[in-house]
């Protein structure tokens, strides 16, 4: 982790869960990291739980990763106060568990939509700019999932939009790959995707059907941390990492 050390990272979605345990190891492995959700107090509280060096390396800065104006304001914002962008953990998502079919469902599908593909669009551009302004460098990461390849079937439990919005994910992984390339960067990309982690948008239901077999996000967290440390030359494209007996 030396060549990260004292340089910026931006995690999505970082009040909680995954998001709040890549803010914690990534500042405990020595980077300025900034953490992006709604709730603001949440990261600000997670200086507790990290190394006593590590305290001020972690900010919070509050901003809708769906909003397209606040998410510009919020990446040059983070410019002026610690510097260009080297890392970019697009980790936000949400999940809604009512059918497609239902009637007046449009409020859930777009709030997916928009978190899971928009806010990742919107994010990354924004991070590249300031990546490709610094040098040629950098790691964007993408927080898929399992179901982002393959759909399980899941007894009386629709999971809506959101495996289509993660399939999306995963096309738009090799099309960053494409385009660091074509822009004569050395930017890398990676995909991670967790089955069932326990987190606040699992519900309990799910976690029974699948016997209490879930990752923790720290599973995910170390996963990250691997990821940074390849050599310059090395590009986990993608990584699909399971819980041991799940069962899709």
């Amino acid at each position: 982790m030396e060549r990260w050390h004292n340089r910026v990272a931006v995690v999505t979605g970082a009040s909680s869960g995954i998001g709040a345990t890549f803010v914690k190891y990534l500042a405990n492995n020595g980077m300025i990291t900034v953490g992006l959700a709604r709730r603001k107090e949440r990261i600000e509280a997670l200086r507790d739980d990290v190394k006593d060096e590590a305290k001020a390396r972690i900010h919070a800065i509050k901003c809708d990763i769906t909003n397209e104006t606040e998410v510009v304001a919020v990446f040059k914002e983070i410019e002026s106060k610690y510097g260009p962008v080297a890392v970019l953990v697009n980790n936000a998502g949400v999940v809604r568990h009512s059918d497609l079919l239902k009637e007046n469902n449009s409020q859930d599908i777009r709030a997916v939509i928009d978190t899971n593909v928009y806010g990742i669009v919107w994010s990354t551009r924004e991070a590249f700019r300031s990546m490709k302004a610094q040098g040629d460098d950098g790691h964007v990461f993408l927080i898929n999932s399992a179901v982002g390849h393959v759909v399980p079937y899941l007894p009386n439990n629709s999971l809506n939009i959101y495996p289509p919005s993660k399939h999306a994910v995963t096309v738009l992984a090799e099309m960053y790959r494409q385009e660091f390339q074509n822009y004569n960067t050395k930017i890398k990309i990676t995909s991670i995707s967790p089955g069932a982690v326990r987190s606040e948008i699992i519900n309990e239901e799910i976690v029974k059907l699948m016997d209490n077999n879930v990752l923790d996000p720290e599973n995910i967290a170390d996963a990250l941390i691997y990821c940074l440390q390849t050599p310059p030359n090395v590009q986990i494209h993608e990584l699909t990492i399971k819980p041991l007996g799940e069962k899709f």
